[in-house]
């Protein structure tokens, strides 16, 4: 195998702070080489050195043996570098095919020859297995062909170096495995991948080399025939992980959720839900297993006010709610993790204290005068106390959150909803694109809320997640609760066939 990136000595400071220090990487071609370190650990940065968005503060860069400067991410690409990011960078408002072409300067005519281009860009989809519609908007198609555009629209450029930043944060397990068999074509095509993820069985099942990082070093590089999955564990976070088992509670009396016989867009099997019924008890966690696309969003949204039923009740400590909008669940003790924290849960262009208080800002430790003047010095105590509580990994607490990592992103969203205590939490996705040590935090956190009385409501599309939380588990599929499981013991073959829509 030839080298096709090798980097020597990279470093990167923001002011006094290294987030690369002196890391060593190399690439082979035909090989997927995983990056991986917890959140914070160095990998966005050093990649985003790779694609020229970033300039290092030392070090040097190597494509094919020869040295390189990557001014720009323009400059990236005409290297033969793509990149895939965590949360794609695509235009709503335009066609894939139009995705697919934007920005390209291939010809030297001022008309857009469409029809050859198109043909191309097909015979390049059939290639790789790429399966687009290549006349669609990007609002009507799914993540998962969301990402097959966006390593489409790399692959279209000239990419030899593809380089995926958690591409299956999103995925079904059905489209992990057709992205998996993308990359292997691509392997075999002596194309280089870096795969960036937190999810260990599948870093094991696709990797060739592993590079781990910490704290912004290299702290090893492994063959993957030749590790295991607790060595890597323990290597990303520099100590034995010990793995814990959740006590499972009992179905408690007393209802903090009810819902009866609810529907929303109930014609509709992927996006709206059809005489739904649940409860979640309190100190309990009820989960919800199924594959992405069931009914999971808009279940989490009714529950949250932010969209109405057309029918049914849903009864908040016994009391049947009359008005939906999320302030009304809020002042009756509910919080949610929502499943897209850019979208829902965060404003990037404020600071990472402010993003804390968000829902503060009447508190009496936050402010006087029922918001009108906050108190500068507690806000900054107070977001100082929560970086540390919950390992929140940022320069300062008065940096901009958009230039955090989306894992310290996601925690700062888990320390504004968990520090209000609340009688009902809506997790969706709650450790999506979080490393293996924050994910345990976040279990312990969620099982210590429910200890105190918390009930919870977990969505995610991880199932060893659900089954390792949950008290009771509830399947949905298209748009319905097709059976509901004891969390102790759970019928996991049974569970698996109700997801699929074969419940017994």
């Amino acid at each position: 195998m030839k080298e096709f990136l090798r980097m020597e000595n990279m470093s990167k400071k923001f002011g006094e702070v290294y987030a690369n220090k002196e890391i060593n990487l190399s690439v082979m071609e035909g090989e997927v080489h995983t990056l991986l370190g917890e959140n914070g650990a160095g990998k966005s940065t050093l990649m985003n050195i790779v694609t020229g968005l970033y300039q290092p503060t030392g070090g040097d860069i190597y494509l094919r043996g020869n040295k390189v400067k990557i001014e720009s991410p323009s400059k990236a690409v005409k290297l033969g570098i793509g990149m895939v990011h965590q949360h794609f960078m695509l235009v709503e408002a335009l066609t894939v095919f139009e995705n697919i072409i934007l920005g390209i300067t291939k010809e030297k005519s001022i008309f857009i020859k469409k029809d050859a281009i198109k043909k191309e860009i097909q015979e390049l989809a059939d290639k790789y297995g790429l399966d687009i519609e290549i006349d669609k908007a990007i609002t009507e198609i799914s993540v998962g062909a969301q990402q097959r555009v966006e390593i489409l629209k790399a692959l279209y450029r000239g990419a030899e170096l593809l380089i995926l930043d958690e591409p299956t944060a999103a995925l079904t397990d059905i489209e992990v495995e057709g992205l998996f068999k993308i990359i292997r074509k691509l392997t075999a095509e002596n194309k280089s991948v870096i795969f960036i993820s937190h999810k260990m069985r599948e870093v094991l099942e696709i990797s060739d080399r592993i590079t781990i990082l910490r704290s912004g070093q290299t702290i090893k590089t492994l063959n993957k025939k030749e590790t295991e999955e607790a060595e890597l564990a323990n290597l990303m976070i520099g100590k034995e992980l010990v793995n814990s088992e959740y006590k499972k509670v009992q179905k408690t009396k007393e209802k903090i959720l009810t819902l009866e016989q609810v529907s929303f867009n109930k014609s509709s099997k992927h996006n709206g839900i059809s005489e739904v019924s649940l409860t979640v008890g309190k100190g309990e966690i009820l989960g919800i297993a199924g594959v992405d696309g069931n009914g999971q969003s808009q279940l989490a949204q009714i529950v949250t006010g932010v969209i109405a039923p057309e029918s049914g009740n849903v009864l908040l400590n016994s009391d049947k709610v009359a008005k939906f909008a999320p302030i009304n669940f809020i002042n009756s003790s509910v919080s949610h993790i929502p499943e897209d924290r850019n979208k829902m849960g965060l404003i990037g262009n404020m600071s990472v204290k402010e993003n804390l208080i968000l829902k503060s800002l009447s508190k009496k430790r936050i402010s006087a005068g029922k918001g009108f003047y906050l108190k500068r010095k507690a806000i900054s105590l107070y977001a100082k106390e929560m970086k540390e509580k919950y390992d929140i990994r940022c320069a300062s607490i008065d940096m901009e959150l958009r230039n955090l990592s989306g894992g310290n992103q996601q925690k700062i969203v888990l320390a504004r909803e968990l520090e209000e205590e609340p009688k009902l939490l809506v997790a969706v996705h709650p450790t999506r694109g979080l490393d293996i040590g924050a994910t345990k935090y976040v279990h312990d956190m969620m099982i210590a809320s429910r200890d105190k009385g918390c009930g919870i409501l977990l969505i995610s599309a991880d199932f060893d997640e659900v089954l390792k939380l949950s008290d009771r588990i509830a399947v949905m599929f298209e748009g319905q609760v097709v059976g509901i499981y004891p969390g102790e013991n759970p019928p996991i073959s049974e569970i698996s066939l109700a997801m699929s829509g074969k419940a017994k």
